[in-house]
């Protein structure tokens, strides 16, 4: 029988008592109907090299159905006497023999934990790499499966969104208003100067490049009818989008992301609070409330620019200027533009957020997220006014 105080004795050196290691012996004899393997001697890492080829050619041969591995005489062992000895046995009972340890009972600590680390699963080797011509097809397919689980992403924080606007709608949740508010202030008051500022340059590089090339034709006078056009119809709501995209889309995404992060949105899970509710439902309402205001801000802003800058470049003063603008634009011009924002704060909000719900617990992962967020919302942005530009030339307007 095994003594505990034998087992895992040092590599190195003499055992404790002072014994040098026996060299150990495998030999078989019959008895019982059967075989008997006996081990004997001291079974360590650095003495089982002696006996690896004597184990070897053991495994492979025909012992009968009825082995006994017997490692009653066995003095000291090891880690690896016992995986040696482990390896033994379970060979022996792969060919379908009955095989059976002796000289060791079952709850032996070494043996015991040599037998977990064989039964526990070892990943499968990597596999041959993908051939050069599938790459773009895999690619492609990863793709079109992030597209996706963005889409059921998207889906869920409108469904949980709009399911929330009707419990609160009917009175079953409280509307929290300063929530709202709040948020309408920082993502619509705060930005009103950087985007007044914006459309004004953009107002009026357009009109001087517009009166630049409509000079070679005597027909300047036309720039207001491009500047007004082109303003109210695209660049207005498009550069607004685009602007609020990058400043209060990637604030969304941060914020959420952090709270994320200090698993603060598990928090409000665990105390009965739907974090969409909470967190994506008042800035969806703020977004969806400012941005159209923020265009038509943007609309006049960009015409003021383009009214200073033909008034000085081409001498058009201001009352001819909104003379021919109310000449060729006309109230459903303003609205071309207008109903587009809210789609365009809609998709902000969603695709901000849903970043923010993805963001993991490093801040790379932030990073990444909220990069992410900038360039999808700006995308997304283009995309839909690109839809409606096709919808209005189909139905002629």
């Amino acid at each position: 029988m095994l003594d505990p105080k034998d087992e895992e004795a040092p590599a190195g050196g003499d055992g404790a008592m002072g014994r040098r290691a026996a060299p150990p012996s495998l030999t078989a004899e019959k008895a019982d109907g059967g075989v008997v393997l006996q081990l004997s001697g001291d079974w360590l890492a650095r003495t089982i090299g002696t006996v690896e080829k004597t184990v070897d050619d053991t495994r492979e041969a025909d012992l009968g159905s009825k082995i006994a591995v017997d490692v009653g005489d066995v003095g000291r062992i090891d880690t690896a006497g016992a995986f040696l000895v482990e390896s033994l046995v379970r060979t022996i009972g792969e060919k379908g023999g009955s095989v059976e340890l002796r000289g060791v009972d079952e709850e032996n600590a070494l043996f015991k934990a040599v037998r977990e680390a064989i039964e526990r699963e070892r990943p499968e080797p990597p596999g041959r790499g993908p051939m050069l011509w599938t790459l773009p097809l895999e690619a492609i397919g990863r793709g079109m499966y992030a597209i996706k689980d963005e889409i059921v992403l998207g889906l869920n924080i409108v469904g949980a969104s709009i399911y929330g606007a009707g419990r609160r709608v009917t009175g079953q949740t409280q509307v929290r208003l300063a929530a709202i508010v709040n948020q309408m202030d920082r993502m619509g008051v705060r930005a009103v100067p950087i985007i007044a500022l914006m459309s004004f340059l953009i107002g009026g590089i357009i009109a001087q490049q517009g009166a630049f090339q409509l000079r070679s034709f005597g027909a300047e006078i036309f720039v207001v009818d491009l500047v007004g056009i082109l303003q109210l119809r695209e660049i207005g709501v498009l550069i607004t989008a685009i602007m609020i995209a990058g400043r209060s889309g990637s604030a969304i995404t941060a914020e959420i992301g952090s709270m994320k992060m200090r698993e603060e949105v598990d928090a409000l899970t665990v105390i009965g609070l739907n974090p969409i509710g909470v967190l994506v439902f008042p800035r969806l309402v703020a977004l969806t409330l400012v941005l159209p205001l923020l265009a038509f801000i943007a609309d006049i802003a960009g015409i003021a620019g383009a009214m200073v800058t033909t008034w000085t470049y081409i001498g058009i003063p201001p009352a001819a200027f909104i003379q021919r603008l109310r000449e060729s634009i006309d109230v459903a011009t303003i609205f071309a533009g207008l109903i587009k924002a809210p789609f365009m704060a809609i998709i902000i909000g969603i695709v901000a957020s849903s970043e923010g719900m993805k963001v993991g617990g490093s801040a790379e992962s932030l990073g990444l997220h909220v990069t992410a967020s900038v360039v999808k919302s700006i995308f997304l942005v283009i995309v839909v006014d690109g839809v409606f530009a096709i919808f209005y030339a189909s139905i002629g307007y």
